[in-house]
């Protein structure tokens, strides 16, 4: 509850800086202006009736009734003072369509509360499922970028996680192959299983076969719907505590960039490792690379929906490129610029769920002391 009134506390204070919420008092004065101003045979006091039926869509049930009756009393006041039967006409449609608007007003706020709950939900169970990644570990400056491609939604196939484990900072981020709550449910067997074996695996490719079995164990639970394989391509990256390198396993995953002093290169595994689920059928030899990581150095993790954003004309969004010329001083900055550029390419177009994951490293932050 604490999560929806939260939530409700924001789009309520969103609600309150629209101008938009002005219009059917804008109306109803526009409509009064020209009714006074203008001959009685030209009746624009009849247009009346659009500023409740406006108000339903933007007020409350009370705000709606208000401005029905501020519109109705004068109405039938000159049509009673004038006997004037076709004004009461008018009055009489005024007053219909009130009770029309504000039962209108009632269902609308009704299924505006339903999706705040439903929102809210979608934010706890990404929070469960994304958990938060740190900021700075050591020092290593990190920052995530996670969209979902379908409208209104919080999460998709897409993952990551962060876990600082004895063995150094250890993180992970792929993507499972389909869409829907059974890609969600296959994430989230993923993380699970990585927030619990990045601690006990030796290495990373122990760390990845427990990542195999757990997802061979959800798929047979819960079968899918098609005759298709089901996978996830992932990219583990171990950064060691006392060490100027990274170790990268690669399980079908698009590769790695690393920036450094301007060039950017892509890790391409050696050798190739299985996609997470696909170790029973082509083999579980699993391959590490262990590259130099330095002061300064950038690792970017992301996956294909960024890579394969596309145009107006259909050209891809060239990240490697992309990212050896950025000139973003940290990695929030990076994904920040990466976020904008991606939505200016596709002209506001993503359909495909994207994740990032930014790393740098970068000086300890030390807080001065005491004069």
């Amino acid at each position: 509850m604490g999560d929806l009134s939260r939530y409700q506390a924001v789009w309520l204070d969103v609600r309150r800086r629209d101008p938009v919420l002005l219009s059917p008092l804008a109306l109803t004065a526009v409509i009064g202006f020209l009714t006074v101003l203008t001959p009685h045979d030209v009746p624009f006091s009849r247009l009346l009736p659009a500023a409740p039926a406006l108000a339903a869509s933007v007020w409350s049930v009370r705000a709606t009734l208000a401005l029905g009756l501020i519109c109705l009393l004068p109405v039938v006041g000159y049509a009673l003072v004038l006997s004037d039967m076709t004004t009461l006409y008018t009055a009489g449609a005024i007053g219909a369509v009130t009770l029309a608007a504000v039962y209108a007003s009632h269902l609308r706020l009704q299924r505006e509360h339903t999706l705040a709950q439903v929102r809210a939900v979608a934010d706890a169970t990404q929070e469960v499922l994304l958990r938060p990644v740190p900021d700075r570990v050591r020092n290593l400056e990190i920052a995530t970028l996670y969209l979902a491609a379908a409208p209104q939604a919080r999460i998709g196939g897409d993952f990551y996680a962060a876990a600082d484990t004895p063995h150094g900072l250890r993180l992970i981020l792929g993507d499972v192959r389909g869409k829907g709550l059974r890609a969600v449910g296959a994430a989230a067997a993923i993380l699970g299983c990585f927030h619990e074996a990045a601690y006990e695996a030796a290495d990373l490719p122990r760390l990845a076969h427990c990542l195999d079995t757990t997802f061979t164990r959800y798929d047979n639970a819960f079968p899918a719907e098609d005759t298709s394989e089901r996978f996830a391509t992932a990219v583990i990256v171990e950064f060691p505590p006392d060490g100027a390198h990274v170790s990268v396993l690669s399980c079908g995953h698009p590769p790695p960039l690393l920036v450094r002093d301007g060039a950017t290169r892509a890790i391409e595994p050696a050798s190739p490792s299985p996609p997470v689920n696909l170790a029973g059928l082509i083999g579980s030899e699993y391959h590490v690379e262990r590259i130099p990581f330095t002061r300064g150095d950038l690792l970017l993790l992301y996956t294909d929906g960024v890579t394969e954003t596309r145009d107006a004309d259909g050209a891809f969004f060239p990240l490697a490129t992309w990212t050896a010329h950025t000139t973003a001083a940290s990695p929030s900055a990076l994904l920040r610029t990466l976020h904008q550029d991606l939505v200016r390419h596709s002209d506001g177009n993503l359909d495909d769920d994207i994740a990032c994951l930014a790393v740098r490293d970068a000086p300890a932050v030390t807080v001065p002391g005491p004069a």
